[in-house]
């Protein structure tokens, strides 16, 4: 009896160590993301295991594993992709107060599938004293003919650009939007290619007056290793368009509760520590993003760049309107 008593309580405590832990798909790729996981497991004692990968890839994975997958959270930036994952129904609700009260609504799934950790403005990026910043105001002017040969953006595969023309959907039209974007390829200095760093990198250098890019970019180039990133964003300043009847784009980088979570508890927990003053502030000062949560500052750099008011529509509306977005950039013959 004994024996029998010692190997239940061996395997109760065996089942309940094992329950310790949450499995992370991130396609995040950043220092300040192993940091934050070392907090959480030394705060919580739960481990993370974290598989990283594309985003594609990773929503791929989910959906072939069914499920027999492991994964309780998946982290992916920007709303085309969140909404992606949840179409393919790999997300499932969850209730949280925390959540609630701390993420505003129109940075969360109006299904409380997915929460946003954290956001990114997308910008035009400068010469300085160049005053090209003072020949326009939005997103809109940018297609003006007058710019003609001065930007410089990615492809039209990448999702900040496919996010930045569901915006313009959600604000005009689709009409609208592909009259936008064929002058915007009219007005491009060279074909689309590169990162975001690529462009500001290009506008120092004298290819274009207008690079398209995300913020926090720049706040990594202000402090890579690399010294020719360095010098080529010393030359350069941030200017925050918006849109005729808004505010600067935003997207976001975001996690939800994976539709067959083995440990969703903890993989509530896991979201909700994201989203805690402590993690914010990391965010914000390490990653240079800025933070949900109301009240966290973010780093110096960030805030040297100034304020600006964030655009109104809900994130929301550009997973929605990405399959949009995606054929008007094919019929505009954006690259």
């Amino acid at each position: 009896m004994l024996k029998k008593l010692v190997l239940s309580s061996l395997v109760l405590a065996s089942s309940i160590f094992a329950a310790q832990e949450v499995n992370i798909y991130s396609h995040r790729h950043y220092d300040t993301d192993k940091k934050l996981f070392k907090m959480f497991e030394a705060k919580t004692g739960i481990k993370v295991n974290v598989v990283k990968a594309k985003a594609n890839a990773l929503i791929n994975r989910i959906e072939s594993e069914g499920k027999n997958s492991p994964a309780d959270v998946l982290i992916t930036v920007d709303a085309g992709r969140l909404q992606l994952a949840k179409s393919k129904g790999i997300f499932q609700s969850i209730e949280s107060e925390y959540l609630n009260a701390n993420i505003p609504k129109i940075y969360r799934d109006s299904d409380n599938q997915w929460f946003a950790l954290t956001k990114r403005a997308r910008v035009a990026v400068v010469k300085k004293d160049s005053g090209i910043e003072n020949e326009f105001v939005t997103y809109e002017d940018l297609a003006n003919p007058k710019f003609k040969g001065m930007i410089v953006v990615r492809s039209s595969s990448n999702i900040y650009n496919q996010s930045l023309l569901a915006a313009m959907i959600e604000h005009h039209d689709e009409a609208y939007a592909l009259s936008w974007a064929k002058g915007m390829v009219a007005n491009m200095a060279r074909s689309p290619k590169g990162n975001d760093r690529a462009q500001v990198k290009a506008v120092a250098n004298g290819i274009g007056k207008i690079a398209i890019a995300n913020t926090y970019y720049i706040g990594k180039m202000v402090h890579n290793k690399d010294k020719s990133q360095r010098d080529a964003v010393a030359k350069m300043k941030i200017f925050f368009p918006v849109f005729k009847d808004g505010g600067t784009h935003i997207n976001i980088s975001g996690a939800g509760v994976t539709k067959y979570a083995p440990n969703k508890v903890n993989a509530i927990k896991f979201i909700e520590f994201l989203a805690s003053k402590d993690a914010q502030e990391l965010f914000a000062t390490k990653s240079y993003e800025y933070p949900v949560l109301a009240g966290t500052k973010s780093s110096k750099i960030v805030s040297s760049w100034g304020t600006f008011k964030e655009d109104n529509i809900s994130i929301n509306s550009l997973g929605e309107n990405n399959a949009k977005a995606v054929k008007i950039f094919n019929k505009a013959s954006w690259k």
